[in-house]
């Protein structure tokens, strides 16, 4: 006698539910987490360590000993992630100086650097800017080294290299410094070659 009355009871019930779902506003849309930039914090792109030695062996130009020789190199144009010739435009800045271990012209040097992979693994580099040194100026200061004419010069170097690892690079390194007969005195120049070993951070 109860049953006709319980299934209307239920039908009534689903009713009202439905109605009442049917009026709450529509769930918005998740939202999208903003993407994470990561920050590395780091200030130098690569650093480099090596050993050199005169390429010079002539009587005016060549030095004694090898020379110690450090560079760090920074990015702040991002020109490893560049492209072609968007390349050129976004160089990378280089600092760095060298050590005479036998009394010959230490230097501290600074320019820009431009970077060509052959490869994945293998990559030649450009150099250029100046340095300061505490060579030799003229005849009259009675060393055996080269006499440079002043205190400034261009420095220019070449690089070819070989990433053994994502991180680690063995390089060969030929640099050169002079003034270009832009300033009284001799002109010598330095010309030094040898190896480095790269560490990209």
């Amino acid at each position: 006698m109860h049953k006709p009355f319980a299934v209307l009871a239920v039908a009534a019930v689903l009713s009202s539910t439905c109605a009442f779902a049917a009026d709450l506003p529509a769930s918005e849309a998740p939202i999208a987490a903003a993407p994470v930039v990561e920050d590395t914090g780091r200030i130098f792109d690569e650093a480099r360590f090596g050993v050199l030695t005169s390429v010079d062996s002539s009587d005016l130009n060549g030095e004694d000993g090898a020379f110690v020789t450090g560079m760090l190199l920074f990015d702040p144009w991002s020109h490893m992630e560049a492209a072609g010739w968007d390349r050129l435009l976004r160089p990378r800045i280089h600092v760095g100086g060298t050590i005479a271990t036998e009394g010959e012209a230490n230097q501290v040097y600074a320019g820009f650097s431009w970077t060509a992979n052959v490869t994945d693994r293998f990559f030649l580099e450009l150099g250029f800017g100046g340095t300061l040194h505490d060579g030799d100026l003229d005849i009259d200061d009675g060393g055996n080294g080269p006499k440079l004419g002043c205190r400034a010069l261009f420095h220019e170097y070449v690089a070819a290299g070989f990433n053994v690892t994502d991180r680690w690079s063995v390089i060969a390194h030929l640099e050169h410094s002079s003034h270009a007969n832009l300033c009284d005195g001799p002109n010598n120049g330095l010309s030094r070659g040898g190896v480095m070993v790269g560490y990209k951070f």
